[in-house]
This record gives structure tokens, sequence and C-alpha cells, in this order.
């Protein structure tokens, strides 16, 4: 079935069934590898991208629930004022270890700044308690969020 989608700002049509994952959508079919493969049960936001700025688990969206919406993905975050701000701050502190979950953690952030430009500790937690790390580079993400919330670019 012929779908058209919003992606990072482009339309794009696709030739899948209405229940084929978002994920899978962009990874095989548009070739948009940034956004990961990890559980495939929405509990560790490695497949998470923005569906009309929400923070959403693309192994478990299928597409015809995008329809009509404005996906964004690790690709394109870099576009978006604070997408750019968040990856800037990941780069500054050296976030990334093995680095598999990061076009996540850094989608995440991003919703989550965008949302509270002033997010407290707290509020950072429990935004980034879905993203999973299995390098625990915890600490070096809530500073990188807390960096772009002082520097006022969120």
């Amino acid at each position: 079935m012929s779908t058209t989608l919003n992606v990072n700002g482009q339309s794009v049509t696709v030739d899948v069934p209405d229940d084929t994952r978002l994920l899978w959508t962009l990874r095989d079919v548009l070739g948009m590898t940034g956004t990961k493969f990890g559980c495939g049960m929405a509990l560790c936001g490695a497949c998470t991208v923005h569906l009309d700025g929400s923070p959403t688990r693309a192994c478990i969206t299928p597409i015809s629930a995008t329809v009509g919406k404005k996906i964004t993905t690790i690709e394109a975050i870099g576009t978006d004022s604070v997408g750019k701000h968040v990856q800037a701050a990941w780069l500054d502190l050296g976030v990334p270890q093995c680095g598999y979950c990061q076009s996540g953690q850094i989608m995440a952030a991003t919703a989550l700044l965008k949302q509270n430009p002033r997010p407290t500790d707290d509020q950072i937690d429990a935004a980034m308690s879905g993203n999973i790390c299995r390098c625990g580079t915890y600490t070096r993400i809530r500073a990188a969020i807390k960096q772009v919330a002082s520097e006022g670019d969120a």
C-alpha cells in the first residue's frame, strides 16, 4: 500500500503495509539508519524519533499512525536550534561511549528542552528514564542537558 509521510520536512511516499513499523520504514525503505533498533518493545529508547515534536518509539509505531504528522529523525535534529545545541553539548562533554543509544538520547533530550527549557534534575531524570544507556553515561547526559539549559539555547 502506498503511503505519503512527512519525514524531516520532506514528503516521501513508501509502498509498505499500514502496520509496518516506522523504524523499519525509516531504516529499510528510506535508508535512514540513524534511528536504531534496540529492544523492539519500546523499552530502551534507541529508536526514539519525534512525531509532531513528541518523542515517540519508532519500533512500535505503525506508519498508519504517522500519516499527516511530522516525523523528525536524528538525521535532521541538527536543523532545529535546540537540537543543534544538544548535539554540540553532547560533543563538548564527550557524552557518547559506544554511541549506540545516543540518537535516541539526543531525540529525547531535545524534546525535553523544547517543552521545558530549564528542567530540574528530577525532570531530566523523568524525561530520560525511558532511554537506556548500557555504557552508563547518564551523568554526562544530564550534564549536557543542563549545559544547554544554562546557556539559554533551549
